[in-house]
């Protein structure tokens, strides 16, 4: 394990980019942030709010799922400095989807509704073969109001004609991806730390199975003990690797919902995982509340994401 670079404001939602750069949502910060095999880094663009989920689509660019941004508290810690997420920014309008040219910085925003309601905090995304893109809206938790939203998965389309809630409800969704051949959607509960399997029929269409969820989902996994599940990655295999917060680090879980291993870490705020190089086997991974990227040689090859 190595620590590609530091001193990032709370990062998220890495990418690796066509020439191999690293680039990754500093959500503290509002940015969009490149980072170089050597660990320099630069700014690609100011978004705002609280980018959260970041991946390329058909066209090239980087698709942002805004949360609207957090509160946060810095904590001295024996691990140094640790930044944590503390309710929703004060100045919090609301959530989006936002479309980022990776070469100019240039921000549009593409969504901000779906048929009538504001998205609350959307926060972790993945684009089917078809060019099509699903994502989580985790919602807020408003202490001042003592409310939390209640929230679900969503499938949109880049050209702004088309958003759908297709899940509902959920307990604050999170990390979300697809299986190798895209027929399962897997879906990550922060709060339940629960993962979920959906099976999809079509382009943003699922055949719901009923439990006591009222999802339509299948129950693939919970952990022992007072955890979070934060976003999450899937292998070229098959098994969802889901960063852990709390005992923090990877839980890698197989397709059947069986614990495969547990890679761990040493920030609490251990928050997401993505592959690249030749092997696809170089892991990075979001050490969000010390500001770190982990660079980590996976023992499996990762999955070549669509787009990607």
């Amino acid at each position: 394990m190595e620590i590609l670079t530091d001193g990032l404001r709370f990062p998220e939602g890495p990418v690796v980019l066509p020439n191999g750069d690293l680039a990754v949502v500093e959500i503290e910060a509002g940015q969009i942030t490149r980072i170089k095999a050597d660990g320099t880094k630069n700014i690609i663009a100011k978004v705002g709010g609280g980018p959260n989920g970041m991946a390329i689509g058909p066209d090239g660019y980087l698709y942002i799922c805004n949360n609207g941004g957090f509160n946060f508290v810095e904590m001295e810690t024996p691990l140094g400095k640790i930044l944590f997420p503390h309710g929703q920014a004060d100045d919090y309008a609301g959530g989006s989807i936002q479309r980022v040219n990776p070469d100019s910085g240039e921000v549009q925003i593409i969504y901000t509704q779906c048929n009538g309601r504001n998205l609350c905090g959307p926060n972790d995304i993945i684009f089917d073969e078809q060019g099509g893109f699903w994502f989580t809206d985790h919602g807020k938790n408003d202490g001042a109001s003592r409310k939390r939203d209640i929230v679900g998965v969503f499938y949109a389309k880049i050209d702004g004609s088309h958003i759908e809630e297709v899940i509902f409800p959920m307990e604050n969704p999170n990390g979300i991806g697809l299986s190798p051949d895209g027929k399962r959607l897997y879906v990550a509960e922060t709060y339940t730390c629960a993962l979920w399997a959906f099976d999809v029929v079509e382009p943003g269409k699922i055949s719901p199975v009923a439990n006591l969820a009222g999802n339509g989902g299948h129950f693939l996994y919970r952990p022992e003990g007072y955890k979070y599940f934060d976003s999450l990655g899937v292998e070229n295999e098959g098994n969802i690797c889901v960063a852990t917060i709390g005992t923090s680090g990877i839980s890698v879980i197989s397709p059947m919902g069986e614990l495969v291993e547990f890679v761990p870490t040493l920030d609490p705020m251990t928050t997401n995982i993505c592959w690249g190089g030749n092997d696809m086997r170089d892991a990075y991974i979001c050490l969000s509340g010390t500001g770190k990227i982990l660079k980590y040689k996976w023992p499996r090859a990762g999955l070549k994401l669509n787009f990607a």
